[in-house]
């Protein structure tokens, strides 16, 4: 079989992509097999599959036809729909979408079995404007199957550090840690506990990074025995022999956690422990008492990445392709003075020990 490349590289030029029928004749298989590859289609063999995505992106690959028009529509594509942030992002980006007579598709994503499979060609076959993943990332595999059909895509708030080409869409996170703990400090609180995010998601260091620092600027050691893992049970923080004044929660929906756990031992909020959490300012408006947060522009931040997704379709290159957004303090009913905290405490400190608490 005679091998098919582009012309010889001198070191001036590049290897022409390849077309259809070269790329057949490389992986020895049909033109019919290379185009279901190229347009999405599912009923190709993985190991061929991954031949031609391989051969494409070693190679290039040079339309013989114009390309079917993409569809006018942008693809949100989240690991998870739980929770009040899938309502927020997705209002947010058809607010844009809507200004330019396009539509909006939410699709799930899954990595490590067939289902992550199965959402990279469903994306291919419907050809939208643009993807959008949120809080996600893609693979490698992923983004240059994207990228070779010409579907750009912009991650908003990515789980993890993405090549430097990969246009993003993120918020303030060390920002806010900074403010919540600043906050908790401003109401004479010192003993400040911190439950960690996920160690792997980039938001959650970077919030606990901001708790840190605040500390350190107000001449406060960091305490490992005061930040709690993302597994471990809030009780623990309580059973120290000099419990926290003020809880900062740094991933989303923890601070129920935290909530349910000090009612359980019949401890009051903000009374007894004042607490402060991140990124729920819908669900933290009806606890009890409502909670103090930081917010995330979540509407906006997906206003901006739509905005960026039809700006690179658009093949609009001057565009930033790292955006972050700003973050707020909400005060509510969650947080209060230290002062009256150690008063209830010293109260209360023999009675909680007796309930086995330290």
């Amino acid at each position: 079989m005679s091998m098919v490349a582009g012309p010889p590289d001198d070191g001036a030029t590049q290897p022409r992509p390849l077309t259809i029928a070269q790329l057949a004749e490389l992986a020895q298989v049909s033109t019919a097999t290379v185009s279901k590859v190229v347009n999405g289609r599912t009923e190709v063999r993985p190991e061929t599959r991954a031949l031609i995505e391989r051969l494409i992106h070693e190679h290039g690959y040079r339309p013989q036809r114009r390309r079917a028009p993409f569809a006018p529509l942008v693809e949100l594509a989240f690991d998870t729909l739980d929770g009040e942030a899938p309502a927020e992002v997705a209002a947010g980006v058809e607010r844009v979408t809507r200004e330019h007579g396009m539509a909006v598709t939410l699709s799930r994503l899954r990595h490590g079995d067939d289902q992550g499979r199965d959402w990279i060609e469903g994306v291919l076959s419907r050809r939208p404007t643009g993807v959008i993943s949120v809080f996600s990332s893609l693979t490698g595999t992923e983004r240059e199957q994207l990228a070779t059909r010409g579907i750009p895509l912009v991650l908003l708030d990515p789980r993890d550090e993405q090549p430097a080409e990969v246009a993003s869409v993120g918020a303030s996170d060390w920002s806010g840690g900074l403010m919540a703990t600043r906050h908790l400090l401003s109401l004479g609180h010192r003993r400040i506990a911190a439950v960690a995010g996920p160690a792997d998601a980039l938001a959650a260091r970077a919030r606990l990074d901001g708790y840190r620092t605040a500390l350190d600027m107000a001449g406060l050691p960091v305490d490992p025995g005061l930040i709690a893992g993302p597994g471990d049970a809030p009780e623990r923080l309580l059973r120290l022999p000099s419990p926290p004044t003020a809880i900062l929660t740094c991933d989303d929906g923890q601070a129920g956690g935290v909530y349910r756990a000090l009612h359980r031992l019949g401890l009051r909020i903000p009374e007894d422990v004042s607490v402060i959490g991140f990124d729920a300012p819908l669900a933290g408006r009806w606890m009890d008492p409502p909670l103090t947060t930081i917010r995330r522009p979540l509407p906006e931040m997906a206003a901006t990445a739509a905005d960026l997704v039809l700006a690179l379709a658009r093949g609009d290159r001057s565009v930033r392709h790292r955006v972050e957004l700003g973050t707020d303090l909400l005060l509510r009913g969650s947080t209060t003075a230290a002062e009256r905290y150690c008063r209830v405490t010293e109260n209360n400190l023999d009675a909680r020990r007796r309930g086995g608490l330290a």
